[in-house]
């Protein structure tokens, strides 16, 4: 007869995101690619490992070093202990982030209205935390929505109240819309959070003219924007790349979040928050939103590791403080990737001709995915709904994973799609998951079937 376990505390005594889907989601995923180490992971976006070179980090490390004696007159002692010791909240590579914005994106920004942060999800907790001032106030979100968002929200008690996004990448009406409900409701809509270039989950893109239109929107209804961008170097053709928001905003209406997790190196763990609107305070004093930010930063990691800033900082100094000039083979390996895997799955997928039914052919299931123009990220949508069940199922009978699109929405109705990633496969895997993935799909269909 066994014991159980003894019990100090409850979840139920703990904060009560702790028990929400949103924060048990990664983890749940995490573990299912550990469950099934043999398994062909069409799951994970992290970025193609075989580019990492350890002999680069330490280049960067000492390219960034020099940076700081030869460029901004520090004595070595004073280089030393910027790079060693407890650093400045605000970060120590912020001048050369607002190189790189205006390099690569034409965003011209005062380099202390930016903060780096350990990673993007500290940036995006840092500015949840700063708007969420009262029970009264709520975000919004383009549904599908990234879980990471969805999971620091509920941290501070910010209600999260979806949006559709559609072909578009964000439907305006329903965004207006929203946020008239939301004041109807006595609530204040601090802000909108999106990925305008290659969203994860969806893949989809907001193209120049909504972009202009969504700015106009928000600044008729005095409405913030969140604009995540950790794909948007990622684009498949030759073609220029869209301005960002932040591009395109006269009007501070952009808080804009970067990563450099996919354009440089994950394990560094930096990311940024450009924060430029001005903040009013005691006295008549104003500042940029920056500056609040940097002081809840100071109460939760107290600064970013300067020696992960330094080795993106001499990566970013190596090119001009280009990543799309960085990103050169990346960017080659992810088209090529994306291309194969969509004429993989129209070869393993050939529509159907409208006149059949297709419960007359259940061994060609009709299957529907998004043709995105970049990033990382398809959905395919199948004809029955799909969860963690399936997912689990599939790693120990199929051979593959993937993420069940159910964890990018804030409710518990059935969603019939998967999100596949191409940023961590080579092709030879892409196709051996996607074989591994038809036959899961037709073995599933045959079974509903019968």
């Amino acid at each position: 007869m066994s014991v159980a376990e003894p019990v100090d505390l409850l979840v139920a005594d703990l904060h009560p995101a702790l028990g929400d889907p949103a924060l048990t989601s990664m983890n749940f995923l995490n573990e299912v690619s550990e469950r099934y180490p043999a398994a062909v992971s069409l799951a994970a976006g992290r970025p193609y490992e075989e580019f990492f070179d350890l002999a680069a980090v330490h280049r960067h490390l000492d390219t960034f070093h020099r940076h700081l004696v030869d460029d901004l007159g520090h004595r070595p002692e004073q280089a030393r202990r910027l790079l060693l010791q407890y650093g400045r909240t605000k970060g120590i590579v912020h001048h050369l982030i607002a190189r790189n914005l205006r390099v690569d994106e034409g965003i011209t920004v005062d380099p202390e209205d930016v903060v780096v942060t350990v990673g993007c999800q500290e940036a995006m907790f840092l500015v949840l935390r700063a708007l969420r001032a009262g029970p009264a106030d709520v975000l919004l979100a383009v549904a599908p929505t990234y879980v990471g968002l969805t999971g620091a929200a509920r941290l501070v008690d910010l209600p999260v109240w979806p949006v559709a996004g559609g072909s578009a990448g964000a439907d305006l009406a329903d965004l207006a819309a929203q946020v008239h409900r939301a004041r109807a409701a006595g609530l204040r809509p601090r802000a909108c959070y999106l990925m305008p270039d290659f969203a994860n989950p969806s893949g989809v893109s907001i193209d120049t003219a909504h972009r202009q239109r969504l700015l106009d929107l928000a600044a008729r209804e005095d409405l913030l924007l969140l604009e995540d961008n950790p794909y948007g170097l990622f684009h498949s053709d030759d073609g220029p790349r869209p301005p960002t928001l932040k591009a395109l905003d006269t009007g501070r209406r952009v808080v804009y979040l970067g990563s450099f997790a996919k354009t440089v190196l994950p394990g560094a763990r930096v990311g940024y928050v450009v924060a430029d609107q001005r903040v009013g305070g005691p006295g008549g004093r104003v500042g940029p939103l920056a500056d609040q930010l940097a002081m809840i930063k100071s109460m939760v990691t107290v600064n970013t590791s300067p020696i992960a800033q330094a080795v993106i900082g001499g990566r970013l100094l190596e090119h001009g403080c280009s990543l799309v000039a960085a990103n050169t083979r990346e960017r080659s390996a992810y088209t090529r990737n994306l291309r194969h895997l969509v004429a993989g799955l129209a070869r393993r997928f050939p529509a159907l001709p409208d006149q059949l039914d297709q419960a007359d052919q259940p061994d060609r299931p009709a299957v529907r995915w998004t043709v995105p123009a970049g990033g990382f990220f398809v959905v395919v949508t199948v004809p029955f709904p799909v969860d963690d069940a399936l997912l689990d199922r599939s790693g120990r009978d199929y051979g593959v994973l993937w993420t069940p699109m159910a964890h990018f929405y804030d409710d518990t109705a059935p969603v019939h799609a998967l999100r596949l990633s191409v940023s961590a496969v080579t092709p030879e895997q892409i196709d051996v998951g996607l074989d591994r993935l038809a036959a899961l799909i037709t073995d599933e269909v045959t079974r509903r079937a019968g």
